[in-house]
């Protein structure tokens, strides 16, 4: 009777450990679309800036705006992805704690639910697998993006660099 015990209750926790991987994805998922959405309002007002007719003078103004226009497309499709795999996420937990009820309830009860336990098993974590694809690929829209946008800052910088240069000539 203790082996059988036992033995559930490690059937039982194999899915609690991808559950607890699942909310660490969770968390860090719900700060990334915190951090898209921080960025989507900040272009929004450096737009607003850069179409005011102080913000036109400024320099590279119209190539800080194209920048800005390439942008948003970007991140609205990278907050789109962390949605995605975020339900993907919490379907997948649904699915792993369901694995764990019925592995639960077909020891307590003698019940014997087939093969269920494992196909709830696999679909929890085919869905946890397509979350981290879809994080992954989310992770490089945005280091598209910040490249995109340091290659702007390096030739804001040169922009700069150049008007000091010249400033220094007699």
């Amino acid at each position: 009777m203790v082996d059988s015990s036992l033995q559930v209750l490690t059937s039982m926790i194999t899915p609690a450990v991808l559950i607890s991987g699942a909310g660490t994805l969770l968390m860090s998922t719900s700060t990334r679309v915190g951090r898209a959405t921080d960025r989507v309002r900040q272009l929004t007002a450096r737009f607003k800036v850069l179409v005011s007719e102080q913000g036109r003078t400024e320099p590279l103004a119209r190539e800080e705006k194209q920048m800005i226009m390439r942008q948003l497309p970007r991140l609205a499709r990278r907050s789109q992805l962390l949605t995605r795999a975020m339900t993907a996420m919490y379907v997948a937990v649904a699915l792993l704690v369901l694995t764990s009820i019925m592995i639960g309830a077909a020891s307590l009860a003698k019940l014997n639910f087939g093969l269920a336990p494992i196909l709830l098993a696999i679909l929890g974590s085919g869905s946890l697998a397509f979350a981290a694809l879809t994080l992954s690929y989310e992770m490089r829209l945005s280091a598209r993006t910040t490249k995109e946008e340091m290659q702007f800052l390096v030739g804001l910088g040169q922009h700069y660099a150049g008007m000091y240069a010249e400033e220094k000539v007699p």
